[in-house]
């Protein structure tokens, strides 16, 4: 199916919801259909968060607003059989598919233990990790500095943060390019669930934000990992199916949305190689000491 047959059929079946289910009216989900579903399910910036905090074997560890679960599992094979770790996220969807993967693969490492529970509200001891990382959360706290004073009071003396954001949309042009269409041809509304994950892109403001939790040592530098999609009908597929865009796409006449697709695969005819799609998204890594 091609990208203008796209907007006539398969944007209006998934906004329906006769396709994917809506999971919630969050847009975190927009970045995590990003993190799992990117190329071949390969998260090409979980093993950069990793090293920030350079796991080592038998230390404990903690991945706050753990997703499904990739961090967890790559420091659970760096810890070791006497290491621990334990993913937390509010979302039980995601802690289900976390648990699901592990429980399918022949194990490794530490043992994994899923948490449902809030950034801001940990139910865990205070200094009982050796590292805590966040990859692609902190942006959706709803107190960003509370979430990080919560992972400074789990951390043992010493203890290493890790952490990930997105920096500003305009370092992804292909989310840009899908926000500015969805703000022309849908509603702001969507637009600025598209520009949500890029909401913590100043790399001083995220440095204080640390600083104030009562981290030190706190470094802060750019990274740049390229997204991709088997095809344009999949990047916006992806974008739209099962997330909470997709009862605003709903809500538009068929001219509306194919006016939203067409401008989606011209605007990204630059980043075309075959029928794939790859474009530029830009991070900032950040870690920190207790």
């Amino acid at each position: 199916m091609g990208i203008w047959e796209l907007d006539r059929v398969s944007l209006r079946t998934m906004a329906s919801g006769s396709g994917r289910p809506v999971r919630g009216p969050h847009p975190r989900d927009i970045t995590a259909q990003t993190r799992t579903r990117n190329a071949a399910g390969a998260d090409p910036t979980a093993p950069l968060v990793v090293a920030l905090a350079d796991p080592r074997p038998g230390e404990s560890v903690l991945d706050v607003a753990c997703g499904t679960g990739v961090v967890s599992r790559l420091a659970a094979h760096r810890v070791g059989p006497t290491g621990t770790v334990v993913g937390l996220d509010l979302n039980p969807g995601m802690l289900a598919v976390a648990a699901s993967t592990v429980a399918g693969q022949a194990p490794a490492g530490a043992p994994i233990t899923w948490r449902e529970a809030s950034a801001t509200a940990m139910p865990l001891p205070d200094g009982s990790f050796d590292v805590v990382y966040c990859q692609l959360g902190l942006q959706f706290f709803p107190d960003r500095a509370v979430a990080l004073r919560e992972m400074h009071r789990v951390l043992a003396p010493g203890g290493r943060l890790g952490l990930m954001v997105w920096r500003g949309i305009e370092h992804s042009p292909g989310f840009g390019i899908f926000a500015a269409a969805l703000g022309r041809h849908v509603s702001s509304e969507p637009a600025g669930m598209m520009r949500a994950p890029f909401a913590l892109s100043d790399a001083e403001e995220l440095r204080g934000l640390i600083g104030a939790a009562g981290f030190r040592d706190v470094t802060i530098r750019p990274a740049q990992e390229t997204v991709r999609f088997p095809s344009l009908e999949r990047f916006v597929q992806d974008q739209v199916a099962g997330s909470p865009l997709a009862g605003h796409v709903a809500k538009v006449s068929d001219e509306a949305r194919g006016a939203l697709a067409r401008e989606i695969g011209d605007a990204l005819s630059p980043y075309l190689a075959g029928a794939a799609v790859a474009f530029p998204i830009g991070a900032h890594l950040a870690s920190a000491r207790t």
